[in-house]
């Protein structure tokens, strides 16, 4: 049965859990700002009602600002290549600014929390779930190879690591 999600205003604890989790360490978009700044932008609780405020207008009046959709790419070499004359042996990085990229990561774990805890996802999808680890894939593959062997069949796997 089909039931209506209205979408509630965001909270501080959305974006406080988010960006606790983002590393200091990655590189800064267009807008020259670091999750180390935001960091210490949201412990000023005006700013974090503001950034909040911008969130919740951007959808009660269903608009994405032009800075929100600016991004900067660059394009980095692959390690370890002998040559470097094809374009395979480059990794292009697409660099948003980093408001945007929070208020992202608050809507995709409202989103995420919602399809898992209405079971809109079928259980054994674990690709870029969170909490749905490889170590969650061995425990699921294991239960798979025990309930074989308790209906007297035969099971086997094969697991390799690329690199």
């Amino acid at each position: 049965m089909y039931s209506s999600l209205l979408w509630t205003l965001f909270s501080e604890e959305e974006f406080t859990s988010a960006i606790v989790k983002c590393n200091n360490m990655s590189v800064p978009g267009p807008d020259r700002l670091s999750w180390e700044h935001f960091k210490h932008i949201i412990k000023d609780k005006t700013c974090l009602k503001n950034i909040i405020a911008i969130a919740n207008t951007c959808f009660k009046i269903g608009y994405w600002p032009n800075h929100f959709k600016n991004s900067m790419t660059i394009v980095i070499p692959k390690p370890n290549k002998m040559l470097y004359d094809s374009p395979k042996f480059f990794r292009p990085i697409v660099l948003l600014n980093m408001l945007e990229k929070l208020i992202e990561k608050v809507i995709s774990d409202r989103l995420q929390f919602h399809i898992i805890s209405n079971n809109f996802i079928y259980q054994s999808r674990l690709g870029g779930l969170k909490f749905k680890s490889t170590t969650d894939a061995r425990i699921m593959l294991t239960h798979f190879i025990c309930m074989g062997w308790i209906k007297n069949m035969s099971t086997s796997s094969l697991a390799f690591d690329i690199v």
